[in-house]
């Protein structure tokens, strides 16, 4: 009985080679990447290697020369299998045999055992002898590249994983100490545990004002995990696109009035009827003029306005733009503010507050609504009749969208 390593990124074809040879009496191991078949070859100490040439990563020629690289598996015959390979590219990166694909599995176990036995179709001479040594060196340092990236990629992935289950944790750690706190104030506010003074109201309606910013960023910060993870609900139900817009003008009304910004907008008379989640959309919303009353200076202009389009394929799209009079952006930060946490400036000492989630989040429901979120510094075009110098920031939707996870 021999011991042969067959390496083959497709399942079925492992299996039916596993079940092919097993009959004969061989004992079967399988790899389904070029990394591992190199590091179960030199752990197993194979008989005989079966290599697919169209493999992940390194590929079957860059296997086969890695292995006549091993002094332990310089004498192990090679046999490559491909439907698209080269037999003189293989012979000469040292493989013993080539057999196309499909494979004859009647006669396949006789030609293994011809293989086990000694036979070989390759014919060396001294230059290729060399040629295939001074590339089997070039080989050996690639895998040792792929091998650092691969275990860079784990610990990115890892890292990755563990950022989701900390927002979600954190979230909810929030979260539920928040809910008392909530229900408590509005007892208070409503004097329903006593009359207030005017000090007493004054006091509690801040802290009110702050809990409400404090559970608004809870509520980011699990939407936004729960995106990444592609696990956000959206729900479907028929709304006014419009309507929507002035809801959220209408939550963001007092920021821009206390910071003393001017508002114009522009909104169509007619309904904009649209399907899809009107609730996300409204955050997402919030979260784009939070994000230009921010960054507009006091006394400034903030213009919005929507409007109706056709794309490509004849869909009905809805888009609204957000242009700001602040300091506009740099063309290398634009993609990367919509990315989650991401801060132009992130100092301590940054003029502007906020945590980097608010365009983040307001991308992926965009996405997940059937649209996009696009960021340009100045913009292009008027906005509600105002040319501003600052950033438009453009959101749009599909009017019919079947809400989906971003992934």
């Amino acid at each position: 009985m021999a011991r042969v390593l067959h390496i083959e990124d497709d399942p079925d074809l492992r299996l039916l080679m596993k079940r092919v040879l097993s009959a004969a009496g061989h004992e079967v191991i399988d790899a389904q990447t070029g990394l591992e078949g190199i590091q179960l070859a030199k752990s197993q100490k194979p008989d005989l290697v079966l290599v697919d040439i169209n493999i992940p990563d390194l590929d079957g020629y860059e296997v086969t020369l890695r292995l006549r690289g091993i002094p332990s598996l310089q004498n192990t015959p090679i046999v490559a299998l491909t439907a698209e390979g080269d037999r003189a590219t293989s012979l000469a990166a040292g493989a013993d045999g080539f057999v196309e694909k499909p494979v004859d599995v009647r006669a396949f176990p006789a030609l293994v055992e011809r293989y086990l036995l000694g036979k070989s179709d390759r014919h060396d001479d001294e230059q290729s002898a060399i040629l295939r040594m001074l590339s089997q060196r070039l080989v050996e340092r690639l895998e040792d590249k792929i091998v650092a990236v691969s275990r860079a990629n784990q610990r990115l992935e890892e890292a990755a994983r563990l950022r989701q289950e900390f927002l979600r944790n954190l979230s909810h750690e929030f979260a539920t100490p928040m809910t008392p706190v909530v229900g408590y104030l509005r007892l208070l506010i409503n004097e329903e545990l006593g009359a207030l003074t005017p000090l007493q109201r004054k006091c509690i309606e801040s802290i009110d004002t702050s809990t409400r910013k404090l559970r608004s960023l809870i509520e980011t910060l699990l939407d936004v995990s729960h995106l990444e993870a592609g696990k956000l609900h959206l729900y479907s139900r028929e709304y006014d696109f419009p309507e929507c817009v002035e809801r959220a003008i209408r939550t963001t009304a007092d920021g821009f009035k206390q910071a003393g910004i001017e508002l114009d907008v522009e909104l169509p008379a007619e309904p904009m009827p649209a399907r899809g989640d009107p609730d996300k959309l409204r955050r997402a919303l919030v979260h784009i003029l939070d994000n230009a009353a921010k960054f507009t200076p006091r006394g400034g202009r903030v213009a919005i306005a929507t409007r109706h389009e056709q794309d490509s394929m004849g869909r009905d799209i809805y888009r609204i733009d957000v242009a700001d009079g602040g300091p506009g952006i740099g063309e290398a930060d634009r993609q990367r503010i919509l990315q989650p946490f991401y801060q132009v400036d992130g100092s301590r000492t940054r003029q502007h507050g906020g945590v980097g989630l608010g365009l983040a989040y307001a991308r992926h429901v965009a996405e997940a609504l059937g649209g996009s979120l696009t960021v340009t510094s100045p913009p292009r075009e008027p906005v509600a009749g105002r040319t501003l110098s600052g950033t438009c920031i453009t959101l749009s939707v599909r009017a019919k969208a079947s809400p989906e996870p971003a992934p």
